[in-house]
């Protein structure tokens, strides 16, 4: 076997692109602070404004909407900060199937929150949503994402915005794995603010962006200078953003490449649906990513099958990065109201613009083995069971 690992976690972060690195290196060499008048200052000041139309471009946004922050994180937080502050927002509906970040931001907010639920496929219940802005006429800020993290299902979020707009509700959408993967429409999606990750596309880690809508009021979180158009306080970032430029300019130049994965992903649930039929690949019938797929097969453990891939050079996740390396029950799953038996054993593969097929057979194989030894240590342990007893096996560790 190749000592060369297949990386498949590109939803946690997605390798630097040689155009990010580029323009990091040639950033590195700029002197002078974007708010300074002298030539120095004016040539920092260029670089930023280019990378925001680089980034407003790949969102069908204008420049002077995008705000440069440290990450989608920070974008979160701002946002909901200003509804708050700004939009007299008195409540929030986000969705259950919301990135833990905005989730956290809302809950911190401390205004009332409430969860909007899903399908079995995990889409947004636009009928529930509806009841719920009609339930209260008290201004709200609805959260709804274009593309889960984990199982890569894409909300219908024009269609929700339509109902919050008539209802006289601001909508928050969290862009961060579909900008890059699928053509973005900031004005199309009708959203007031929209939330960008750099390292999801191929810029460096610490850099992402918080559009909002042209004309709408906004309260900055963080107050001390005027950058970023009075809305971020601090000195930019000018090499990160650099970088998250250029790589959102090569990521909108490949969306059609992009999109060439969903082959591949479809190639792996096809090769994992024939040596194990019990597989389930969560949010398969909605429309997703091409990237992703979330699965599980009953009897599994996803910190067991995890540790069993990386020995094989392979790198997938449980889901969402952001847990400080924690594996439990998937939040995400049980909105969805997947049972315990399958979401203990679920991770989730994630593609990128480095993937090869290669990468995709030799996942499958390790994924099988690792399924195999799983089923023979149960059937192992059934039939050492006294009648009577528990019957259910224990699950398989990592074998050397």
């Amino acid at each position: 076997m190749t000592n060369k690992r297949a990386y498949m976690d590109h939803n946690a972060t997605t390798p630097l692109r040689q155009e990010a690195r580029t323009a990091v290196v040639e950033a590195l060499g700029v002197l002078g602070n974007p708010s300074s008048v002298h030539a120095e200052g004016r040539t920092a000041r260029a670089l930023i404004e280019g990378a925001r139309r680089d980034v407003a471009a790949l969102i069908g946004a204008k420049p002077s909407e995008v705000v440069f922050t440290s990450g989608g994180t920070e974008a979160a937080a701002m946002a909901v900060h200003a509804a708050k502050a700004a939009l007299g927002v008195k409540r929030l509906l986000v969705s259950a199937v919301e990135h833990d970040a905005v989730l956290s931001a809302a809950e911190a907010s401390g205004l009332p929150v409430s969860l909007v639920p899903v399908d079995g496929e995990g889409r947004a219940d636009l009928a529930a949503l509806k009841a719920a802005l009609a339930a209260d006429d008290a201004p709200a800020l609805v959260a709804l994402m274009l593309a889960n993290n984990e199982t890569g299902v894409l909300q219908p979020v024009a269609e929700a915005a339509a109902i919050m707009h008539e209802a006289g509700a601001f909508l928050l959408c969290d862009a961060v794995q579909a900008a890059g993967k699928i053509p973005v429409d900031f004005a199309a999606l009708r959203a007031d603010m929209l939330i960008l990750g750099g390292h999801k596309l191929g810029a460096p880690m610490g850099v992402g962006a918080l559009t909002v809508r042209e004309g709408m009021a906004f309260a900055a979180r963080s107050v001390g200078g005027g950058q970023e158009m009075r809305r971020r306080a601090g000195s930019e970032n000018v090499i990160g953003i650099a970088g998250f430029g250029a790589a959102a300019r090569a990521a909108h130049g490949g969306l059609q490449d992009f999109a060439r994965l969903a082959a591949l992903r479809d190639r792996i649930e096809a090769r994992i649906a024939d040596v194990a039929p019990d597989a389930v690949f969560f949010g398969a019938g909605a429309e997703r990513l091409p990237n992703t797929s979330y699965l599980s097969a009953p009897g599994l453990d996803a910190e067991t099958l995890l540790m069993a891939l990386d020995l094989d050079g392979i790198a997938v996740s449980a889901g969402a990065a952001c847990s400080s390396g924690k594996i439990g029950r998937p939040r995400i799953l049980d909105a969805m109201g997947v049972p315990e038996t399958l979401s203990r054993g679920a991770i989730r593969v994630s593609l990128g613009w480095t993937s090869v097929a290669a990468d995709v057979d030799r996942f499958v194989e390790s994924w099988s083995r690792a399924r195999n030894r799983a089923r023979t240590k149960a059937d192992k342990a059934n039939t050492s069971i006294p009648a009577g007893a528990a019957s259910e096996a224990p699950l398989a560790a990592v074998e050397s």
